[in-house]
């Protein structure tokens, strides 16, 4: 099997190609970044290109699939910039491997394209994907569900493959988690257990975590098990107040949604960090996800907790942990972060 994996050096890219190394049903795969890695993978070559411009089909002509991971999340003051790689490069990079013969098509959609649900109970794969109106990540990820949906009838003979995760942690990712998220004022030294002395008690505030390289086993197994559709991925247990405080060991203060919303409002409006208040409302807004199908149809289980996930990346951005390639860099942020600041925190890439 001769796999394309677009968007290979981020967080869930590399792995991917770290899964698919290990598979013998894939014999070689190609990398396709906007920036070349200097960094080497077992079966990988690296390709440059860029969704949002060049012609993808060449790229494709040949393959036995396609996984689309790439997105952007930065910078989030630039709406067009966004929007011309999430969905209209998403529109291009269909159209390419529907054009060019690929029989297999996996895609990286999300627990924000959900619509608001429950936070009492777990939702499967039938819930609605019209997103969050607030959240920019959520409205493109929904959007993209539609172009997928548009893909499907006019392919009908490719086999379509959507995985929907929680939050993807791990060590390695948390230097660009960081900076796309937090900013450049975050000190990394400070994020050890016995230093969080408290965790925001928000209503609503219940969430999902997987690690990584669980979600780059989900999608080896997407490409080796002849199924179709929507697979909800995260791991247990459910991340809440009561999980966070005991997991850390700081005790829970209450914070009123409002009062978030608030704060990540004006803080962002400063450019003190990178992340518009859209990213509040979807973590208060998505639902819980059923992860039945997954284990029961692709044969997908997680093997580190939530806990583990998240506690992984902490302890990688206390260290400044990162990989080799631009997105993961741990110095992609310059001396002091200067870069970070010199981008206008969210006005442009770093």
């Amino acid at each position: 099997m001769r796999v394309v994996v677009v968007g290979a050096t981020g967080n869930v890219g590399t792995s991917v190609l770290r899964s698919l190394a290990d598979e013998p049903a894939v014999e070689s795969v190609i990398g396709l970044a906007r920036r070349m890695p200097r960094i080497v993978w077992p079966k990988t070559s690296w390709v440059q290109a860029d969704i949002a411009r060049d012609d993808l089909r060449p790229h494709f002509e040949g393959a036995d699939a396609v996984i689309h991971l790439a997105w952007l999340i930065q910078p989030s003051r630039d709406m067009a910039m966004l929007q011309a790689t999430n969905v209209e490069g998403s529109r291009r990079l269909f159209h390419a491997v529907g054009s060019a013969g690929v029989a297999t098509l996996v895609y990286a959609s999300s627990v924000g394209a959900y619509s608001p649900g429950p936070k009492d109970r777990q939702v499967d794969e039938s819930w609605p994907t019209d997103g969050i109106e607030t959240s920019f990540y959520s409205r493109h990820k929904a959007e993209v569900e539609r172009q997928l949906d548009r893909f499907e009838h006019e392919f009908p003979n490719v086999r379509v493959v959507r995985l929907r995760p929680g939050l993807i942690f791990k060590r390695e990712a948390a230097s660009e988690i960081r900076r796309y998220f937090a900013g450049p004022l975050l000190p990394g030294p400070l994020l050890r257990e016995p230093l969080i002395p408290v965790v925001p008690d928000v209503p609503g505030l219940r969430f999902q975590a997987v690690h990584s390289y669980d979600v780059g086993n989900a999608y080896r197994l997407a490409l080796v098990r002849d199924v179709r559709g929507a697979f909800n991925i995260a791991a247990d247990p459910v991340l809440d107040p009561d999980e966070l405080a005991n997991l850390l060991g700081a005790r829970k203060v209450p914070v009123p949604a409002d009062a978030l919303r608030a704060a990540a409002d004006a803080t962002w409006r400063m450019r003190l960090q990178p992340s518009p208040v859209g990213w509040v409302d979807m973590a208060l807004g998505v639902p819980l996800l059923d992860t039945t199908r997954a284990r029961e149809e692709l044969g997908w289980e997680p093997h580190r907790s939530s806990r583990d996930a998240l506690l992984d990346l902490l302890h990688g951005m206390r260290d400044g942990s990162g990989v080799d390639t631009p997105p993961l860099d741990p110095d992609a942020g310059g001396p002091l972060r200067f870069r970070e600041f010199l981008s206008g925190v969210g006005a442009r890439p770093a």
